[in-house]
Formats: structure tokens, sequence, C-alpha cells
């Protein structure tokens, strides 16, 4: 697979961790389930982009230019 997933998938799981914690301890505020819920949209546009950008460079490494003979 791609690496960027698996960072991504990092990222997921420690962005689970963080949030048993907040359930655990209703006093956290708003803030911070919004700044965790960014990152995760973040983290998801991070990973869009890579596919994106792969299937693209992949893409053009395709192209035929047609300069294999001249004349």
């Amino acid at each position: 697979m791609f690496f960027e997933l698996n960072i991504i998938r990092h990222l997921i799981a420690q962005l689970r961790s963080r949030l048993q914690v907040l359930r655990a301890e209703p006093e956290a505020g708003y803030s911070t389930e919004a700044v965790v819920v960014i990152a995760l949209l973040v983290a998801m546009a991070i990973t869009a982009v890579g596919i994106i950008a792969a299937k693209v460079i992949s893409t053009a490494h395709n192209i035929s230019t047609g300069g294999g003979s001249g004349g």
C-alpha cells in the first residue's frame, strides 16, 4: 500500500486513544473535541491528496511524447 496510509492509520489510532481519555473526563470541553475532529479531517485530506498525486504522477509517466523517430 501507500506509505502515507500507514502514517494515517497510526494517527487515527492515536486519536482514538485520546478520544477515550476525553470521554473519561467530560470536563475536557468542546474545544478539545473540535480539535480532534479537525485533526481527523486534516488526516483525511492529506490521504486524499496523496492518493490523487500518486495517480496523477502514474498517469504522467504513461504519456507518450512520440519523440521516438525523427523526420
